[in-house]
């Protein structure tokens, strides 16, 4: 209940309940307010303040419009620009690719080469082991034959001589010379 009395009196003593009398007085403080503020709105109209305020919206509407429009342009920019990077972009990587697809290729071609360039080189050798082991083995046998001979005609000197007459050697000797002297003649 108190509170509903408090309520009452902060209402009652509102402003506009003091204004007691009739309209159209001096002494009455809504006729006031009401004169005080046909004459700020005429003041207002008289220095032209809502044509100027006008103004300034336009010119706040005018240069947010500019804003907008030079926005929307650097917008168009930034997006054309970021098509050329994105374009750009992709083309050097296709040329990235195609930049390792030539280097795979030129490795293999390397690598091919290489490999070929091994086989004739160990074919090379191997023919030269083998010259080098023919040489060899033909010197081998040469020196063997050489040797055989040499034994051959040692044992057959030391056969002969112990076998052969003084008879035999004269014959041996006349055969030797006839069959000479027919092959020069």
């Amino acid at each position: 209940m108190r509170k509903f009395l408090t309520v009452a009196l902060i209402a009652s003593a509102s402003p506009a309940l003091a204004a007691t009398g009739p309209f159209f007085s001096l002494n009455n403080t809504n006729f006031i307010v009401l004169l005080a503020f046909l004459l700020f709105i005429a003041i207002l109209i008289y220095f032209k303040v809502p044509g100027m305020l006008g103004g300034v919206l336009d010119k706040r509407a005018e240069g947010i419009r500019s804003e907008l429009d030079e926005a929307r342009s650097i917008r168009e920019d930034a997006q054309k620009l970021l098509a050329s990077y994105e374009r750009k972009q992709q083309e050097v990587k296709d040329q990235a690719g195609r930049i390792v697809a030539h280097a795979k290729e030129e490795a293999q071609l390397a690598a091919d080469a290489a490999k070929k360039d091994i086989e004739v080189s160990i074919a090379r050798r191997l023919v030269a082991a083998e010259d080098q082991i023919a040489s060899a083995q033909a010197s081998a046998v040469k020196d063997v034959r050489d040797r055989a001979a040499t034994v051959a005609v040692a044992a057959a000197r030391e056969v002969f001589a112990k076998q052969m007459t003084s008879e035999d050697a004269g014959r041996m000797i006349d055969d030797s010379i006839s069959t000479v002297g027919a092959k020069l003649h």
